[in-house]
């Protein structure tokens, strides 16, 4: 009897099992999927995003990587993502090979950023123009006591040139925002591939400069104020300075799909454009769209 009743629990058990695990399998393949790829900016957001729709909206599945711009753009343009994510906007050559392969780019500008240029809380150096900051990464300037500083060589960090932040901070602080403008990274940069990378050779090395999007800059750094020309107001990041246009390194961060979105994926960005979705980029040290 005793030798029945276990062989009766454990058949019970084992059917009980394939019923559970069937009805998992059942649900996952009604599931609506969406592959979001991209800025390793907004990939904190996104996850944040994606974790809070998800929870509200059980029929949908959506995976979130980083990676960078470029590889967000690239993955577009081959058709292996329903959402790209880029902290830079599309490039005409992108924009040209993405139709050549029956991909229609559509834009949205999910939230803003201002990109921090950050220090050592050892290094004195608080204010900056956004001259000496291009001087600095040209390789023009190449000690702290040329700025204010101690003497002491000044390590410069940046991120990969696959990444949209990169891209942007050589248009307009190295470059100045003059597009005729060729200056480039000092060979001497040293090219980290992601934003917790700077931020942990920042914390460790006293005569360290990096930048980073302000989301991701912890308490324990010093930000510099930044002023547009010797003589001009320096301006820390902030929420409110982004949306005064005083902080003269912000931007708009994007998604991009393939042509304009239908289904389960207009929603999805409906919401993100939601004042509920909204409350995140703020949280997260980001500045929502629909706070200018």
């Amino acid at each position: 009897m005793k030798h029945f009743v276990v062989l009766f629990l454990l058949s019970t058990f084992i059917l009980t099992s394939c019923a559970s695990s069937s009805s998992q399998g059942s649900s996952d393949s009604s599931a609506t999927y969406i592959e979001n790829k991209g800025s390793d900016t907004i990939v904190n957001l996104a996850l944040a995003w994606a974790e809070r729709y998800q929870s509200e909206h059980l029929d949908v599945r959506i995976s979130v990587t980083g990676g960078g711009s470029g590889t967000g753009i690239a993955s577009l343009i081959n058709g292996t993502v329903d959402i790209a994510n880029a902290s830079r906007s599309i490039k005409q050559e992108e924009i040209d090979e993405a139709q050549a392969n029956g991909i229609d780019p559509v834009e949205f500008v999910i939230a803003r950023d201002a990109i921090a240029v950050i220090v050592n809380p050892e290094n004195p150096v608080n204010e900056l123009t956004l001259k000496q900051i291009s001087d600095i990464y040209s390789g023009e300037i190449t000690n702290w006591t040329e700025v204010g500083g101690e003497d002491r060589p000044i390590v410069k960090l940046s991120r990969e040139t696959n990444s949209g932040t990169h891209v942007y901070f050589l248009e307009i602080v190295l470059r100045l925002g003059n597009s005729e403008d060729e200056t480039l990274f000092s060979m001497d940069t040293l090219l980290l591939p992601s934003s917790e990378g700077i931020i942990v050779e920042v914390r460790q090395n006293p005569n360290a400069i990096g930048y980073d999007g302000l989301g991701y800059v912890p308490d324990d750094l010093k930000m510099i104020a930044i002023a547009e020309e010797e003589g001009g107001a320096y301006v820390l990041p902030s929420i409110p300075t982004v949306n005064d246009k005083s902080y003269p390194i912000a931007r708009d961060l994007y998604m991009y799909t393939n042509g304009e979105p239908t289904g389960a994926i207009k929603e999805y960005l409906d919401w993100i454009l939601s004042p509920e979705a909204q409350e995140i980029v703020a949280e997260l040290g980001f500045v929502p769209v629909d706070s200018e």
